[in-house]
Protein backbone atom coordinates (compact mmCIF):
# COMPACT_ATOMS: atom_id res chain seq x y z
CA UNK A 1 0.00 0.00 0.00
CA UNK A 2 1.38 3.66 -0.66
CA UNK A 3 2.47 5.97 2.18
CA UNK A 4 0.47 9.16 0.25
CA UNK A 5 -2.19 9.89 2.21
CA UNK A 6 -5.79 10.09 0.83
CA UNK A 7 -7.32 13.23 0.71
CA UNK A 8 -11.30 13.55 1.69
CA UNK A 9 -13.68 15.47 -0.66
CA UNK A 10 -14.48 18.13 1.63
CA UNK A 11 -10.36 18.79 2.24
CA UNK A 12 -9.45 18.47 -1.68
CA UNK A 13 -7.56 20.84 -3.25
CA UNK A 14 -8.50 22.80 -6.72
CA UNK A 15 -6.36 21.77 -9.44
CA UNK A 16 -5.09 25.13 -9.83
CA UNK A 17 -3.89 25.68 -6.38
CA UNK A 18 -1.69 22.83 -6.47
CA UNK A 19 -0.66 23.77 -10.06
CA UNK A 20 0.42 27.25 -7.89
CA UNK A 21 2.01 25.36 -5.11
CA UNK A 22 4.12 23.44 -8.37
CA UNK A 23 4.93 27.13 -10.18
CA UNK A 24 8.48 28.92 -8.85
CA UNK A 25 6.88 32.80 -9.18
CA UNK A 26 10.78 33.32 -9.17
CA UNK A 27 11.73 31.14 -12.64
CA UNK A 28 8.48 31.85 -13.81
CA UNK A 29 6.71 35.22 -12.93
CA UNK A 30 4.65 35.18 -16.29
CA UNK A 31 3.08 31.64 -15.55
CA UNK A 32 2.24 32.02 -11.65
CA UNK A 33 0.50 35.81 -12.48
CA UNK A 34 -1.83 34.12 -15.12
CA UNK A 35 -2.50 30.79 -13.00
CA UNK A 36 -3.31 33.62 -9.97
CA UNK A 37 -5.86 35.72 -12.21
CA UNK A 38 -7.32 32.52 -13.58
CA UNK A 39 -7.87 31.87 -9.84
CA UNK A 40 -9.44 34.77 -9.01
CA UNK A 41 -12.01 34.54 -11.80
CA UNK A 42 -13.12 30.93 -10.54
CA UNK A 43 -13.70 32.52 -6.79
CA UNK A 44 -17.17 33.78 -8.29
CA UNK A 45 -18.41 31.48 -10.66
CA UNK A 46 -22.14 32.36 -9.36
CA UNK A 47 -21.65 35.78 -9.89
CA UNK A 48 -20.17 35.00 -14.04
CA UNK A 49 -22.96 32.84 -15.04
CA UNK A 50 -25.04 35.66 -13.80
CA UNK A 51 -23.01 38.10 -15.84
CA UNK A 52 -23.75 35.66 -18.70
CA UNK A 53 -27.51 34.93 -18.14
CA UNK A 54 -28.07 38.68 -18.12
CA UNK A 55 -25.46 39.36 -21.21
CA UNK A 56 -27.52 36.69 -23.25
CA UNK A 57 -31.26 37.94 -22.05
CA UNK A 58 -30.32 41.37 -22.97
CA UNK A 59 -28.73 40.17 -26.53
CA UNK A 60 -31.80 38.45 -27.21
CA UNK A 61 -33.82 41.23 -26.49
CA UNK A 62 -31.83 43.66 -29.19
CA UNK A 63 -31.97 41.29 -31.62
CA UNK A 64 -35.84 40.40 -31.36
CA UNK A 65 -38.31 41.91 -34.49
CA UNK A 66 -39.55 44.07 -31.71
CA UNK A 67 -36.63 46.04 -31.61
CA UNK A 68 -36.55 46.67 -35.58
CA UNK A 69 -39.78 47.67 -35.29
CA UNK A 70 -39.04 50.29 -32.55
CA UNK A 71 -36.37 51.41 -34.25
CA UNK A 72 -38.37 52.23 -38.12
CA UNK A 73 -40.95 53.64 -35.40
CA UNK A 74 -38.00 56.02 -34.51
CA UNK A 75 -36.22 56.27 -37.31
CA UNK A 76 -39.80 57.74 -39.05
CA UNK A 77 -40.50 60.43 -36.35
CA UNK A 78 -37.36 61.75 -37.23
CA UNK A 79 -37.34 62.16 -40.71
CA UNK A 80 -41.00 63.69 -39.90
CA UNK A 81 -39.39 65.82 -37.44
CA UNK A 82 -36.56 67.22 -40.00
CA UNK A 83 -40.18 67.96 -42.42
CA UNK A 84 -41.57 69.85 -39.97
CA UNK A 85 -38.42 71.99 -39.11
CA UNK A 86 -38.17 72.25 -42.88
CA UNK A 87 -41.93 73.32 -43.99
CA UNK A 88 -42.69 75.87 -41.01
CA UNK A 89 -42.40 79.12 -41.18
CA UNK A 90 -40.52 80.45 -38.37
CA UNK A 91 -37.65 78.45 -38.71
CA UNK A 92 -37.50 79.60 -42.33
CA UNK A 93 -37.41 82.88 -41.24
CA UNK A 94 -35.03 82.42 -38.25
CA UNK A 95 -32.83 80.58 -40.59
CA UNK A 96 -32.48 83.74 -42.84
CA UNK A 97 -29.88 85.14 -40.15
CA UNK A 98 -28.73 82.24 -38.31
CA UNK A 99 -25.33 83.03 -38.82
CA UNK A 100 -25.80 86.45 -36.54
CA UNK A 101 -28.28 84.46 -34.45
CA UNK A 102 -28.25 80.58 -34.04
CA UNK A 103 -30.00 80.62 -31.22
CA UNK A 104 -33.45 82.13 -32.87
CA UNK A 105 -32.94 79.23 -35.17
CA UNK A 106 -32.57 76.19 -32.72
CA UNK A 107 -35.47 77.82 -30.88
CA UNK A 108 -38.07 78.04 -33.45
CA UNK A 109 -36.48 74.30 -34.28
CA UNK A 110 -37.44 73.22 -30.70
CA UNK A 111 -40.83 74.69 -30.78
CA UNK A 112 -41.97 73.74 -34.15
CA UNK A 113 -41.16 69.87 -33.29
CA UNK A 114 -42.23 70.62 -29.77
CA UNK A 115 -45.24 71.79 -30.58
CA UNK A 116 -46.49 69.58 -33.50
CA UNK A 117 -45.89 66.56 -31.22
CA UNK A 118 -47.36 67.92 -28.09
CA UNK A 119 -50.34 68.56 -30.09
CA UNK A 120 -50.48 65.13 -31.21
CA UNK A 121 -49.57 63.30 -27.87
CA UNK A 122 -53.10 65.91 -26.74
CA UNK A 123 -54.66 64.82 -29.94
CA UNK A 124 -54.22 61.59 -29.54
CA UNK A 125 -54.01 60.76 -25.76
CA UNK A 126 -54.57 63.50 -23.35
CA UNK A 127 -55.54 66.68 -23.71
CA UNK A 128 -53.93 69.06 -21.31
CA UNK A 129 -56.24 72.26 -21.87
CA UNK A 130 -59.40 69.94 -20.91
CA UNK A 131 -60.88 71.00 -17.74
CA UNK A 132 -62.02 67.65 -16.38
CA UNK A 133 -60.56 64.31 -16.48
CA UNK A 134 -63.35 62.94 -18.14
CA UNK A 135 -62.76 65.47 -21.10
CA UNK A 136 -59.16 64.85 -21.42
CA UNK A 137 -59.26 61.54 -21.93
CA UNK A 138 -61.61 61.58 -24.75
CA UNK A 139 -58.95 61.73 -27.57
CA UNK A 140 -57.78 57.97 -26.39
CA UNK A 141 -60.73 56.81 -26.69
CA UNK A 142 -60.89 58.27 -30.24
CA UNK A 143 -57.45 57.05 -30.64
CA UNK A 144 -59.12 53.07 -29.43
CA UNK A 145 -62.04 53.55 -32.08
CA UNK A 146 -59.35 54.25 -34.89
CA UNK A 147 -57.23 51.24 -33.55
CA UNK A 148 -60.58 48.81 -33.55
CA UNK A 149 -61.06 48.21 -37.21
CA UNK A 150 -56.66 48.20 -37.51
CA UNK A 151 -56.12 45.69 -35.17
CA UNK A 152 -59.17 43.05 -36.55
CA UNK A 153 -57.71 43.92 -39.97
CA UNK A 154 -53.78 43.47 -38.89
CA UNK A 155 -54.78 40.46 -37.77
CA UNK A 156 -56.32 39.24 -40.74
CA UNK A 157 -52.91 40.14 -42.33
CA UNK A 158 -50.59 38.63 -39.94
CA UNK A 159 -52.30 35.39 -39.19
CA UNK A 160 -51.75 34.64 -43.62
CA UNK A 161 -48.20 35.90 -43.42
CA UNK A 162 -47.44 33.46 -40.85
CA UNK A 163 -48.74 30.48 -43.55
CA UNK A 164 -46.51 32.07 -46.02
CA UNK A 165 -49.39 33.96 -47.75
CA UNK A 166 -50.14 37.68 -48.76
CA UNK A 167 -53.18 38.94 -48.08
CA UNK A 168 -53.37 42.14 -50.22
CA UNK A 169 -57.14 41.68 -50.13
CA UNK A 170 -58.16 43.46 -46.84
CA UNK A 171 -60.39 46.12 -49.11
CA UNK A 172 -62.34 43.72 -50.68
CA UNK A 173 -62.78 41.27 -47.78
CA UNK A 174 -63.86 44.31 -45.73
CA UNK A 175 -66.57 45.63 -48.17
CA UNK A 176 -67.96 42.28 -48.52
CA UNK A 177 -68.39 41.79 -44.71
CA UNK A 178 -70.15 45.62 -44.12
CA UNK A 179 -72.15 44.86 -47.14
CA UNK A 180 -73.71 41.52 -45.35
CA UNK A 181 -73.67 42.93 -41.89
CA UNK A 182 -74.69 46.11 -42.94
CA UNK A 183 -77.87 44.80 -45.05
CA UNK A 184 -78.87 42.61 -41.65
CA UNK A 185 -78.33 45.73 -39.74
CA UNK A 186 -80.79 48.05 -41.45
CA UNK A 187 -82.91 45.47 -43.53
CA UNK A 188 -83.61 42.58 -41.20
CA UNK A 189 -86.39 43.55 -38.67
CA UNK A 190 -88.32 42.30 -36.00
CA UNK A 191 -84.86 40.50 -33.75
CA UNK A 192 -84.13 41.92 -30.28
CA UNK A 193 -81.07 43.75 -29.61
CA UNK A 194 -78.66 41.25 -28.71
CA UNK A 195 -79.56 38.11 -31.35
CA UNK A 196 -79.67 41.33 -34.07
CA UNK A 197 -76.36 42.26 -33.47
CA UNK A 198 -74.97 38.46 -32.99
CA UNK A 199 -76.42 38.05 -36.59
CA UNK A 200 -75.00 40.62 -38.31
CA UNK A 201 -71.73 40.33 -37.09
CA UNK A 202 -71.58 36.83 -37.81
CA UNK A 203 -72.69 37.73 -41.51
CA UNK A 204 -70.50 40.06 -41.44
CA UNK A 205 -67.22 37.79 -40.90
CA UNK A 206 -69.12 34.74 -42.76
CA UNK A 207 -68.79 37.15 -46.12
CA UNK A 208 -65.60 38.43 -45.38
CA UNK A 209 -64.19 34.70 -44.89
CA UNK A 210 -66.00 33.36 -47.99
CA UNK A 211 -64.33 36.76 -50.01
CA UNK A 212 -60.59 35.11 -48.85
CA UNK A 213 -61.55 31.72 -49.28
CA UNK A 214 -62.23 32.25 -52.91
CA UNK A 215 -58.38 33.44 -53.27
CA UNK A 216 -56.79 30.41 -50.58
CA UNK A 217 -58.97 27.82 -52.82
CA UNK A 218 -57.63 29.00 -56.29
CA UNK A 219 -53.99 29.04 -54.55
CA UNK A 220 -54.27 25.69 -53.08
CA UNK A 221 -56.04 23.89 -56.31
CA UNK A 222 -54.60 25.94 -59.29
CA UNK A 223 -51.24 27.50 -57.58
CA UNK A 224 -53.06 30.90 -58.87
CA UNK A 225 -50.90 34.04 -56.90
CA UNK A 226 -52.59 35.50 -53.61
CA UNK A 227 -51.28 38.93 -54.19
CA UNK A 228 -52.96 38.62 -57.74
CA UNK A 229 -56.33 37.34 -56.98
CA UNK A 230 -56.62 39.46 -53.70
CA UNK A 231 -56.34 42.60 -55.57
CA UNK A 232 -58.89 41.39 -58.35
CA UNK A 233 -61.29 40.50 -55.92
CA UNK A 234 -60.87 44.06 -54.33
CA UNK A 235 -62.16 45.55 -57.73
CA UNK A 236 -64.49 43.41 -57.95
CA UNK A 237 -66.44 43.72 -54.57
CA UNK A 238 -65.50 47.77 -54.98
CA UNK A 239 -68.14 47.63 -57.89
CA UNK A 240 -69.90 45.40 -56.81
CA UNK A 241 -71.19 47.00 -53.72
CA UNK A 242 -71.17 50.08 -55.64
CA UNK A 243 -73.63 48.73 -58.03
CA UNK A 244 -75.71 47.47 -54.80
CA UNK A 245 -75.78 51.16 -53.73
CA UNK A 246 -76.58 52.61 -56.68
CA UNK A 247 -79.44 50.30 -57.26
CA UNK A 248 -83.17 51.07 -55.56
CA UNK A 249 -84.06 48.07 -53.67
CA UNK A 250 -81.22 46.72 -52.88
CA UNK A 251 -79.15 48.80 -50.15
CA UNK A 252 -79.53 52.04 -50.99
CA UNK A 253 -81.69 54.11 -48.81
CA UNK A 254 -85.45 54.45 -49.93
CA UNK A 255 -86.26 58.05 -51.23
CA UNK A 256 -82.41 58.85 -51.35
CA UNK A 257 -80.50 59.36 -55.08
CA UNK A 258 -77.40 59.27 -53.44
CA UNK A 259 -75.09 55.67 -53.24
CA UNK A 260 -75.75 55.36 -49.42
CA UNK A 261 -77.12 52.67 -47.35
CA UNK A 262 -80.29 53.23 -44.54
CA UNK A 263 -79.31 54.29 -40.77
CA UNK A 264 -78.72 50.91 -38.94
CA UNK A 265 -81.31 49.75 -36.79
CA UNK A 266 -80.60 50.08 -32.88
CA UNK A 267 -81.03 46.42 -32.31
CA UNK A 268 -78.23 46.15 -34.61
CA UNK A 269 -75.72 48.49 -33.49
CA UNK A 270 -72.77 48.36 -31.06
CA UNK A 271 -73.06 49.81 -27.81
CA UNK A 272 -71.00 52.14 -26.48
CA UNK A 273 -68.21 51.43 -24.11
CA UNK A 274 -67.61 54.35 -22.13
CA UNK A 275 -71.07 56.04 -22.27
CA UNK A 276 -72.68 58.18 -25.27
CA UNK A 277 -70.20 60.75 -24.66
CA UNK A 278 -67.34 58.69 -25.69
CA UNK A 279 -67.34 57.24 -29.21
CA UNK A 280 -65.45 54.01 -27.94
CA UNK A 281 -67.82 51.28 -28.96
CA UNK A 282 -67.87 47.23 -28.20
CA UNK A 283 -66.16 46.68 -31.18
CA UNK A 284 -62.57 47.21 -29.17
CA UNK A 285 -63.60 44.34 -26.94
CA UNK A 286 -64.30 42.17 -29.93
CA UNK A 287 -60.76 43.30 -31.07
CA UNK A 288 -59.09 42.56 -27.97
CA UNK A 289 -60.89 38.75 -28.39
CA UNK A 290 -59.61 38.29 -31.60
CA UNK A 291 -56.43 39.02 -30.19
CA UNK A 292 -56.32 36.46 -27.68
CA UNK A 293 -57.83 33.79 -29.84
CA UNK A 294 -55.40 34.59 -32.66
CA UNK A 295 -52.58 34.35 -29.98
CA UNK A 296 -53.91 30.89 -28.79
CA UNK A 297 -54.99 29.68 -32.64
CA UNK A 298 -50.99 30.35 -33.40
CA UNK A 299 -48.95 29.20 -29.78
CA UNK A 300 -51.43 26.41 -28.56
CA UNK A 301 -53.31 25.17 -31.66
CA UNK A 302 -52.63 21.83 -33.80
CA UNK A 303 -53.89 23.97 -36.21
CA UNK A 304 -51.69 27.20 -35.60
CA UNK A 305 -48.26 25.19 -35.81
CA UNK A 306 -49.73 23.60 -39.72
CA UNK A 307 -49.62 27.26 -40.65
CA UNK A 308 -46.48 28.23 -39.06
CA UNK A 309 -44.76 24.97 -40.71
CA UNK A 310 -46.31 25.99 -43.80
CA UNK A 311 -45.05 29.18 -43.53
CA UNK A 312 -41.56 28.53 -42.91
CA UNK A 313 -41.59 25.45 -45.81
CA UNK A 314 -44.69 24.29 -47.53
CA UNK A 315 -42.21 21.23 -49.25
CA UNK A 316 -41.31 19.83 -45.67
CA UNK A 317 -44.23 20.38 -44.34
CA UNK A 318 -46.33 18.39 -46.82
CA UNK A 319 -42.99 15.48 -46.04
CA UNK A 320 -44.33 15.85 -42.74
CA UNK A 321 -47.69 15.09 -43.02
CA UNK A 322 -49.42 18.28 -43.02
CA UNK A 323 -51.93 18.94 -45.59
CA UNK A 324 -50.81 22.23 -47.39
CA UNK A 325 -53.89 22.79 -49.21
CA UNK A 326 -56.28 22.23 -46.24
CA UNK A 327 -53.95 24.82 -44.33
CA UNK A 328 -53.98 27.16 -47.02
CA UNK A 329 -57.58 27.34 -47.50
CA UNK A 330 -57.97 27.82 -43.92
CA UNK A 331 -55.93 30.16 -43.01
CA UNK A 332 -57.74 32.48 -45.71
CA UNK A 333 -60.86 31.81 -44.31
CA UNK A 334 -59.99 32.53 -40.51
CA UNK A 335 -57.95 35.66 -42.17
CA UNK A 336 -61.17 37.11 -44.12
CA UNK A 337 -63.09 36.42 -41.11
CA UNK A 338 -60.86 38.94 -39.10
CA UNK A 339 -60.73 41.40 -41.82
CA UNK A 340 -64.60 40.97 -41.80
CA UNK A 341 -64.81 41.99 -37.88
CA UNK A 342 -62.89 45.08 -39.30
CA UNK A 343 -65.89 46.09 -41.28
CA UNK A 344 -68.40 45.26 -39.51
CA UNK A 345 -66.96 47.58 -36.62
CA UNK A 346 -66.69 50.17 -39.40
CA UNK A 347 -70.91 49.58 -40.24
CA UNK A 348 -72.07 48.63 -36.73
CA UNK A 349 -69.75 50.58 -34.45
CA UNK A 350 -68.66 53.70 -36.37
CA UNK A 351 -70.85 54.67 -39.19
CA UNK A 352 -74.20 53.80 -37.97
CA UNK A 353 -75.96 56.31 -40.00
CA UNK A 354 -75.26 54.74 -43.35
CA UNK A 355 -72.38 53.80 -45.71
CA UNK A 356 -71.13 53.97 -48.46
CA UNK A 357 -68.31 52.72 -50.95
CA UNK A 358 -65.79 54.23 -49.32
CA UNK A 359 -66.58 52.60 -45.95
CA UNK A 360 -62.96 50.84 -45.84
CA UNK A 361 -61.06 54.21 -45.44
CA UNK A 362 -58.09 52.70 -46.51
CA UNK A 363 -57.64 50.36 -43.41
CA UNK A 364 -57.58 47.08 -46.17
CA UNK A 365 -53.94 48.11 -46.73
CA UNK A 366 -53.02 50.17 -43.88
CA UNK A 367 -53.67 47.23 -41.90
CA UNK A 368 -50.80 45.24 -43.89
CA UNK A 369 -48.44 47.90 -42.07
CA UNK A 370 -49.91 47.04 -38.63
CA UNK A 371 -48.89 43.52 -39.25
CA UNK A 372 -45.75 44.44 -40.62
CA UNK A 373 -44.67 46.33 -37.55
CA UNK A 374 -46.42 44.08 -35.15
CA UNK A 375 -43.90 41.56 -36.72
CA UNK A 376 -46.67 39.47 -37.66
CA UNK A 377 -47.32 38.68 -33.65
CA UNK A 378 -50.78 39.40 -31.86
CA UNK A 379 -49.69 41.36 -29.00
CA UNK A 380 -47.28 43.23 -31.79
CA UNK A 381 -50.32 43.69 -34.16
CA UNK A 382 -52.45 45.08 -30.97
CA UNK A 383 -49.57 47.65 -30.35
CA UNK A 384 -48.94 48.93 -33.80
CA UNK A 385 -52.91 49.16 -34.31
CA UNK A 386 -53.06 51.45 -31.49
CA UNK A 387 -50.09 53.76 -32.86
CA UNK A 388 -51.39 54.22 -35.78
CA UNK A 389 -54.72 54.91 -34.36
CA UNK A 390 -52.99 57.67 -32.39
CA UNK A 391 -51.64 58.76 -35.79
CA UNK A 392 -54.98 59.15 -37.24
CA UNK A 393 -56.57 60.83 -34.16
CA UNK A 394 -53.79 63.36 -33.14
CA UNK A 395 -52.84 64.22 -37.00
CA UNK A 396 -55.88 66.15 -37.19
CA UNK A 397 -55.24 67.83 -34.22
CA UNK A 398 -51.78 68.52 -35.14
CA UNK A 399 -53.31 70.15 -38.33
CA UNK A 400 -55.35 72.44 -36.39
CA UNK A 401 -53.47 73.44 -33.86
CA UNK A 402 -50.12 73.85 -35.16
CA UNK A 403 -50.82 74.19 -39.05
CA UNK A 404 -48.89 70.94 -39.59
CA UNK A 405 -49.50 69.31 -42.91
CA UNK A 406 -51.52 66.22 -41.90
CA UNK A 407 -49.90 64.26 -45.04
CA UNK A 408 -46.42 64.27 -42.56
CA UNK A 409 -48.19 61.87 -40.85
CA UNK A 410 -48.92 59.64 -43.75
CA UNK A 411 -44.95 59.95 -44.85
CA UNK A 412 -44.13 58.89 -40.94
CA UNK A 413 -46.12 55.98 -41.54
CA UNK A 414 -45.23 55.14 -45.28
CA UNK A 415 -41.13 55.33 -43.39
CA UNK A 416 -42.08 53.31 -40.91
CA UNK A 417 -43.11 50.72 -43.72
CA UNK A 418 -39.64 51.68 -45.32
CA UNK A 419 -37.71 51.22 -42.33
CA UNK A 420 -39.63 47.73 -41.58
CA UNK A 421 -38.52 46.20 -45.05
CA UNK A 422 -34.69 47.00 -44.42
CA UNK A 423 -34.21 45.40 -41.12
CA UNK A 424 -30.54 44.96 -42.00
CA UNK A 425 -30.16 48.66 -42.29
CA UNK A 426 -32.38 49.59 -39.01
CA UNK A 427 -29.71 47.25 -37.37
CA UNK A 428 -26.85 48.44 -38.51
CA UNK A 429 -28.21 52.22 -37.06
CA UNK A 430 -28.81 51.12 -34.02
CA UNK A 431 -25.64 48.63 -33.58
CA UNK A 432 -28.61 46.00 -33.12
CA UNK A 433 -27.32 42.20 -33.01
CA UNK A 434 -28.40 39.83 -35.96
CA UNK A 435 -30.85 37.32 -34.66
CA UNK A 436 -29.71 33.70 -33.75
CA UNK A 437 -26.13 35.06 -33.59
CA UNK A 438 -24.14 33.76 -30.94
CA UNK A 439 -21.89 35.93 -29.27
CA UNK A 440 -18.50 34.82 -30.01
CA UNK A 441 -16.38 32.79 -26.97
CA UNK A 442 -13.63 34.01 -24.83
CA UNK A 443 -10.07 32.37 -25.98
CA UNK A 444 -9.06 30.11 -23.27
CA UNK A 445 -6.08 31.60 -21.79
CA UNK A 446 -2.20 30.01 -21.46
CA UNK A 447 -2.35 28.96 -17.84
CA UNK A 448 -5.72 27.24 -18.63
CA UNK A 449 -4.11 25.25 -21.68
CA UNK A 450 -1.33 24.55 -19.51
CA UNK A 451 -3.47 23.93 -16.62
CA UNK A 452 -5.60 21.26 -18.85
CA UNK A 453 -3.02 19.60 -20.45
Amino acid sequence: MSDTPKRSPESSEDPLDEQLEQVDPAAEPGLAEELQQERARETGPADQESDDRWQDALRRIASGGWAVSLGAVLLAVLAGSLMIVVTDEAVQDAAGYFFSRPADTFAAVGQAVGGAYSALFQGAVYNFRADTFAAGIRPLTQTLTNATPLIAAGLGVAIAFKAGLLNIGGQGQMLMAASAAGWIGFGVTGLPFPLHLIVAVVAGMLAGALWAGIAGLLKARTGAHEVIVTIMLNYVAYYLLSYFLATPGLMQAPGSGNPRTPPMQESAILPPLLGERYPLHWGFVLALVAVAVVWWILNRSAVGFSYRAVGENARAARVAGIDVSRATVSVMLVAGALVGLAGVSQVLGTSTTGFGADIDAGIGFDAITVALLGNSNPIGVLGAGILFGAFKAGGSAMQAAEGIPIEIVLVVQSLIVLFIAAPPLVRAIFRLPQPGKAPKKKRPTTAAKEVSA
